[in-house]
């Protein structure tokens, strides 16, 4: 059901998680508008990838709240996130080079399948529907992100561009609401860029809602629609990209010992204090 105007696919309301005595995202509220574009950045060490972990129920908060369509979600498990909607990549293209682009698909789908060991073994009548199921929901991804024509190929054969697009497909196979993208630009040069972006652009306009977390700013001021701050594990603004990139305490965070000269969003500014490896797994 298409959620009334206005009204977020995603909140969180106060979210945290503390590692020892270590905040690495404390007291953060905010919210995805559905079938937009929303980027999470900050300097190194904000909390940007943890933010998405908990999201995605790889860690589980220590406080706050996370609704997705209206529903609380904030306990489930990894599995039963991804069951209801959200799906994600993440900053190193995890796919199995080996195998061919549809299976690496497939096994995105694989999440939304009933059968098990048993059924696999024995080849009932279920593990063979939810077969046809996985690969006929895999060619819709691949088709969705123009890999389709590539579905025979070993992944490890494809440009760094297409294999970036095998690990959207295997995120698009679980048929998603939300799709969080961790650092899709990650060693793609500019002309990479730019066709990721139209992709991105691409499956926005069929309807999916969009959160990245990247470090390439060109990309995020040409592409979002909405942007999140993080510094310090704490939110510090939330706007558009002309809003965002006037706000004193965003050039702050930047300027203040991330970055040399410039403005936001401009070259020598956040394009290289933000430039460098992301936060650990525990920022």
């Amino acid at each position: 059901m298409p959620e009334h105007p206005g009204t977020p696919l995603l909140e969180v309301e106060g979210l945290g998680i503390r590692f020892g005595g270590l905040h690495a995202v404390r007291d953060v509220t905010a919210s995805l508008p559905p079938e937009r574009i929303t980027a999470i950045i900050g300097p190194n060490g904000a909390g940007k990838s943890t933010f998405f972990n908990l999201i995605s129920g790889f860690y589980a908060p220590t406080s706050g709240r996370i609704r997705f369509q209206g529903e609380d979600i904030t306990r489930l498990k990894t599995h039963q996130v991804v069951g209801r909607g959200i799906a994600r990549t993440f900053q190193t293209t995890t796919i199995y080079k080996e195998l061919s682009v549809l299976d690496n698909a497939m096994i995105g789908h694989r999440v939304r399948t009933r059968s098990g060991l048993w059924d696999a073994l024995l080849r009932t009548g279920r593990e063979q529907r939810d077969e046809r199921e996985s690969r006929d929901g895999a060619m819709r991804a691949l088709e969705r992100v123009g890999l389709a024509g590539q579905a025979g190929r070993p992944a490890g054969a494809l440009t760094q561009e297409g294999q970036k697009r095998v690990g959207i497909a295997m995120a698009l196979s679980s048929d998603p609401r939300l799709l969080l993208l961790d650092e899709p630009a990650a060693g793609m040069n500019p002309e990479e860029t730019v066709n990721l972006m139209g992709l991105i652009r691409e499956l926005v306009g069929g309807g999916l809602t969009v959160a990245l977390v990247e470090h390439k700013m060109s990309l995020v001021m040409g592409l979002a629609d909405e942007i999140v701050v993080l510094h310090h594990g704490q939110k510090i603004a939330q706007g558009t990209p002309g809003e965002v990139s006037r706000d004193p305490a965003v050039i702050e965070a930047y300027l203040g010992g991330h970055a040399h000269g410039g403005q936001m969003g401009q070259p020598g500014a956040a394009g290289s204090g933000a430039s460098g490896t992301e936060e650990g797994a525990h920022a």
